[in-house]
């Protein structure tokens, strides 16, 4: 599937910044054999003094811009031609539960994407007995860790409430898992955290999801959204499966891929510093287009 994506952040500060520095991480991300970038763009106003790129421990794109003049404002703008083809589903050549933990041990490598860094507690999603209590209920009629992982995305989808209000990017997933609501980063740090306590390796994925209007209503412009969803390492032969809690549903050709983290710290949109005091406030426009 192609698509064009459009991304607007714009912040407004209380008072001018003198200077700042920022991580910015909204490019998508080429995936041999997934995702092709075919075009892309990313600009900032007021221009930066400074700017740089890199790509991080776990191959996610970074653009890193510094300011020192003082601004009462930054404007991010992204715009990327993007192709999508994920492969079908394939049939389910997990292990159990037992054997998953043999095969985690019997991988040597730690380059990113090797399941050790996602086995441990993190910023957003701790490891917690509760949210591990609740994950274990997938464990009952499940053969394989494909099933586990499923069955937990399906019982999220239906058990937690869809909440914009709910919470905020700091939001960590035992107070998701109190409340039963929030929002995509909200949903996935709880099945992060769930599946990490059964022993499953599990991260967090940031990128783009396009929204399809309902019949009859027109598609409005800038009201798509960047979403979250979950992927875990079911085994040698199964490799990293992607599945979206939110929506009950194995991340399909829609689903357009930023990047990859332990949590939302990992791959947050924006980060850095700002000389400024104050509040800040800020806004976010996104439009998925597809192209055929």
């Amino acid at each position: 599937m192609l698509y064009n994506i459009r991304l607007h952040l714009h912040y407004d500060y209380e008072r001018s910044a003198a200077g700042g520095r920022h991580h910015i991480r909204v490019m998508p991300q080429a995936m041999p054999d997934v995702q092709r970038i075919v075009a892309s763009s990313l600009s900032f106003d007021p221009v930066s003094a400074e700017r740089s790129e890199f790509t991080d421990f776990f191959s996610n794109s970074v653009t890193s811009i510094v300011y020192r003049n003082p601004h009462e404002t930054l404007d991010v703008t992204m715009a990327a031609r993007v192709n999508v083809t994920r492969p079908q589903n394939m049939l389910d050549v997990s292990p159990d539960l037992a054997r998953l933990r043999k095969e985690i041990r019997s991988v040597w490598s730690i380059a990113a994407d090797a399941p050790h860094h996602f086995l441990a507690t993190s910023a957003h999603a701790a490891i917690d007995p509760d949210i591990t209590a609740y994950a274990a209920q997938s464990l009952v009629d499940a053969r394989t860790v494909m099933e586990v992982v499923n069955d937990l995305n399906k019982r999220i989808h239906a058990d937690f409430t869809y909440d914009g209000d709910a919470t905020d990017v700091r939001t960590t997933a035992r107070q998701a898992f109190d409340l039963k609501a929030g929002v995509c980063q909200d949903f996935s740090h709880v099945m992060i955290a769930g599946l990490r306590g059964l022993g499953i390796p599990a991260g967090y994925v940031s990128g783009f999801l396009r929204t399809i209007p309902r019949p009859g209503k027109e598609r409005l412009e800038g009201a798509d959204a960047m979403h979250a969803w979950v992927r875990a390492w079911c085994g040698r032969e199964a490799g990293w499966q992607e599945l979206d809690p939110t929506n009950n549903m194995a991340a399909g050709n829609d689903h357009i891929t930023i990047g990859y983290g332990r949590d939302y710290s990992d791959v947050s949109p924006i980060v850095g510093v700002l000389k400024t005091s104050g509040s800040q406030k800020g806004k976010q426009s996104v439009d998925v287009i597809p192209l055929e």
